[in-house]
Parts: C-alpha cells; structure tokens; sequence
C-alpha cells in the first residue's frame, strides 16, 4: 500500500490527509473473508467539496458509501492499553458527514481477498466531507440514521452501529492498528470510517445525497 500510495502521489500530486477505513461492517468482512477492517490513506487532490459534480468517466466503479467521519484535534500517543470510544474521544476535534467513492480494476473485488484490498489503498477513489457538526458529541452516534438518497428517492438506509457498532469504535480501531506499521494518528487528520449502509453503484446523472439528521448532509453527482 505504501507503494501504490507514493505512486498516486507522483501522478496527482498532493500530500495525504488521514486515513479511510473498509470493512467495518460484518457484510463487508464476510465478503471478503476477514474478522477485521483494513485502512487506507485519503489523499488531498482526491477530496472534493459538497456539492461537486464528478465526471463519471474518471472512475472504473462508482460504489458509493455514506460515511460518519472525523477530524482530530490532538495527535494520539502510543500507549499499553488499547483505546477505546471514550479514551479516543477527547482528542476529536469534529464530526462531520461523509460520502467515499470506492474504485477499483478488479473483476470481482470480492474474490481477491483482504490483503489486495488493502494494497490497493483500500480500493479507495475519492471522498466528500460535508461541513463539521458543532454539536456532535451530543448524538448518539450509534443509534443516529443515515439516508442515502439517489435523484431524491431513499435508496438505502443505516446507521452508525453498522460500523463496529459506532463510529468512534472504528477510530479507535485505527488508533490502536497503525502504530503496528510505524504510524500514528496526528492533530488534523481527517478519518472516514467506512459505510453505514448498502452500497448503490452511481452512474452518470446520478444526484447522491447522504442525510445524517442532526449532523448534516453531503451531496455529490456524477455527469
């Protein structure tokens, strides 16, 4: 994955930004034959606004994911014990609503198995943040709805338990995976961690937008 990442970079260009989460969800895992989520890296020249209308033809698949995402406040230290959704949680700087595409040039992404997956930074195409919810830390992350809506019809429906059975489950996962790989989570990275409902595969004249309730919503469309 470090590879394919530095490669990315010498073609776009731009620097990475954080870390996308897959298969935080049992369906994803059970896809692919995993008892635990693989991450990536999200890269600054593949992060778009809200709102931003993508030409379809940039993209082999167009899996789209709506996402519960993160920014973090403090960098995270190494320590003994695991962290968890509470220790993680007081060095969060924000929550935010998100939507990941997911790309590929696999045949099948099923059939290749976790550690390709992860090589290829987590089949990872781009990401679009929606703005920061001041609020957050008053949801209850686990029980909140998420609604994908595609040309204005529900498509879908979710919601935070379907990812590790919350959101901050999830970035404590990754707290506690990167220092295995000579990383570590720092002030300012962004962290999206991984879908919270079916998966719709978009397609051009596509209007996708994600409903998280009181923490927003997110909007991308594909001509």
């Amino acid at each position: 994955q470090r590879q394919v990442v530095q490669q990315l970079l010498q073609i776009v260009g731009g620097t990475t930004i954080g870390y996308k989460i897959a298969c935080t969800n049992s369906s994803a895992q059970a896809l692919l034959g995993m008892d635990a989520p693989v991450f990536g890296r999200l890269i600054s020249p593949l992060v778009f606004e809200n709102g931003s209308q993508l030409p379809a033809a940039d993209f082999h698949i167009r899996c789209v994911e709506a996402e519960f995402a993160f920014t973090m406040g403090a960098d995270v230290p190494e320590r003994s014990t695991p962290y968890d959704a509470g220790s993680i949680l007081p060095l969060v700087d924000a929550a935010m609503p998100s939507i990941e595409i997911v790309d590929h040039h696999f045949t099948d992404w099923t059939t290749v198995g976790g550690l390709q997956v992860a090589a290829d930074n987590a089949i990872h195409g781009c990401w679009i943040p929606g703005s920061p919810c001041a609020e957050w830390c008053d949801l209850d992350l686990a029980r909140q709805q998420v609604q994908l809506l595609v040309n204005g019809q529900v498509s879908t429906t979710g919601s935070g338990a379907n990812v590790l059975g919350q959101p901050l489950n999830v970035l404590a996962w990754l707290a506690n995976e990167l220092p295995q790989f000579g990383l570590a989570l720092k002030a300012g990275d962004r962290i999206t961690t991984g879908i919270t409902t079916d998966v719709y595969l978009a397609e051009a004249g596509d209007q996708l937008r994600a409903d998280f309730g009181p923490l927003g919503e997110v909007r991308v469309s594909f001509v």
